[in-house]
């Protein structure tokens, strides 16, 4: 051995021991192993919310355009509407034609929506909700109960799981008791 290597001592920081390097060496590789492990599932949570939006964009894309053709479906609805079964039985051959290719045209746009994600929203339970539906009026429950829907006046429609446009519907309202009669029992 020659000279240099016989009194090597290692070098280090303020003349502290190789065990407090070793240690702070340590903590320091710890903490950029926490940055980098923070960094990447920021990166993760970034690109899902990217997915998520642009999934959101190409589904919702559409709503102001859903909502303007859902006026050309009601004006399809009202067209037939006008024309009562008794009507279409007696009508001649031609105007038969009309209202069924009216019937048709509605029946296709209504599929063409569905295919996009818009759809009716559903009713038959006769059940309000204020998130699916919008009271225009109370009217006499005909033996229902009073807050439930007596008529659909406007078919509303949600487009994926969001609201398009709300079902303007009556609701029944609390039959009161006829003036003088004693409803306590």
């Amino acid at each position: 051995m020659n000279a240099d290597e016989e009194d090597y001592v290692p070098e280090t920081n303020g003349g502290g021991n190789a065990d407090d390097e070793l240690a702070a060496l340590k903590a320091e590789a710890a903490e950029f192993k926490d940055r980098m492990l923070r960094a990447l599932a920021d990166a993760e949570n970034t690109r899902r919310r990217a997915e998520r939006e642009k999934l959101d964009a190409s589904q919702y894309a559409i709503s102001k355009f859903a909502r303007d053709i859902l006026a050309v479906a009601d004006n399809f609805q009202r067209a037939i509407e006008a024309c009562p079964k008794d009507a279409r039985d007696s009508a001649s051959p031609q105007v038969k034609a009309v209202i069924d290719g009216v019937e048709a045209t509605e029946r296709q746009l209504l599929a063409t929506l569905e295919r996009h994600g818009v759809k009716p929203i559903d009713t038959t339970d006769g059940r309000f909700d204020p998130n699916l539906h919008q009271a225009i009026a109370e009217v006499p429950g005909l033996g229902k109960p009073p807050g439930s829907i007596v008529s659909v006046v406007q078919v509303g429609y949600v487009i994926g799981d969001r609201l398009l446009r709300p079902a303007m519907v009556t609701v029944a309202r609390k039959d009161e008791a006829p003036p003088g009669v004693n409803t306590v029992t």
